[in-house]
């Protein structure tokens, strides 16, 4: 089993580029058949050409701090562009919180399935933190990325690192608070954290945000948010030339089939 730490993220980079440049992708993909050459850049280009779109729409990678406002700024956009945006959800092993949904926030599994995924390769990338882990899956990507929409993934920055070293073509965005002190006011709010997972997210959040300090080059856009309207606009105006793309891929889909429709009924 592959256990993935800090310490030892050589060893994690290689693993991640071998799955992504020399493995197939799972066997039963829905829309397409599988050959030994796919790899998962290549399922990104060509879900999105089978859904009739005839350009790739970025996938959209997103991470930040827990308490940081990914969750809510998220929810902001898919409300407002309820059509363009699929939420890819991550597999963790944590407990789920009050309000949270098996499939909707996450797919809450136990341990031993979360390794036995491992094991199969499951996923497109996995991580370790807070005594919990976290993985994006191959199945939740395919799937959004035959639909259609706008793949947005929630990955810790060490998934992040996976995905940037395997050349993996997104936006990368990082939303962050403006303070630790405003960041732990937050945890606190919430009445969800125990002193000791407390400690454990703070401690997480400080190192995350320090590496981002020095890794300058990690995330195309960085997003302070202090203030969560101006934090929401900042991030529509990161991923506004994907929203465009797939704002017009609509527009002209629907055109064609309004065409077509035209001509049946003339016949």
């Amino acid at each position: 089993m592959l256990v993935i730490r800090r310490f030892r993220v050589n060893r994690l980079n290689s693993w991640l580029l071998s799955h992504v440049y020399t493995t197939s992708t799972r066997q039963n993909l829905k829309h397409q058949p599988a050959t030994a050459s796919t790899s998962v850049q290549e399922v990104v280009t060509i879900s999105s050409r089978n859904s009739g779109l005839t350009m790739m729409i970025k996938p959209i990678i997103i991470s930040g701090p827990s308490g940081g406002g990914k969750s809510t700024i998220l929810a902001k956009a898919m409300k407002e562009y309820p059509d363009a945006f699929a939420f890819s959800v991550s597999h963790t092993t944590r407990k789920s919180r009050d309000g949270e949904f098996d499939g909707q926030h996450y797919y809450f599994v136990e341990k031993s399935d979360f390794e036995r995924m491992i094991k199969e390769g499951e996923f497109l990338e996995h991580a370790q933190f807070g005594g919990n882990f976290y993985g994006t899956s191959k199945k939740a990507v395919q799937d959004i990325c035959n639909s259609g929409k706008i793949c947005v993934l929630d990955v810790e920055l060490q998934g992040v690192r996976n995905f940037k070293k395997a050349q993996f073509d997104a936006k990368y965005i990082f939303i962050r608070p403006p303070s630790m002190e405003v960041l732990e006011n937050r945890l606190r709010q919430r009445g969800t954290e125990t002193d000791d997972s407390l400690g454990k997210r703070l401690k997480h959040a400080k190192e995350d945000l320090l590496a981002v300090g020095d890794e300058p080059t990690l995330f195309d856009v960085v997003v302070i948010n202090e203030q969560l309207d101006k934090a929401y606009s900042d991030f529509l105006n990161a991923i506004r030339s994907e929203l465009d793309v797939f704002i017009q891929k609509r527009s002209d889909k629907e055109m064609s089939i309004g065409n077509g429709e035209v001509k049946d009924a003339k016949n």
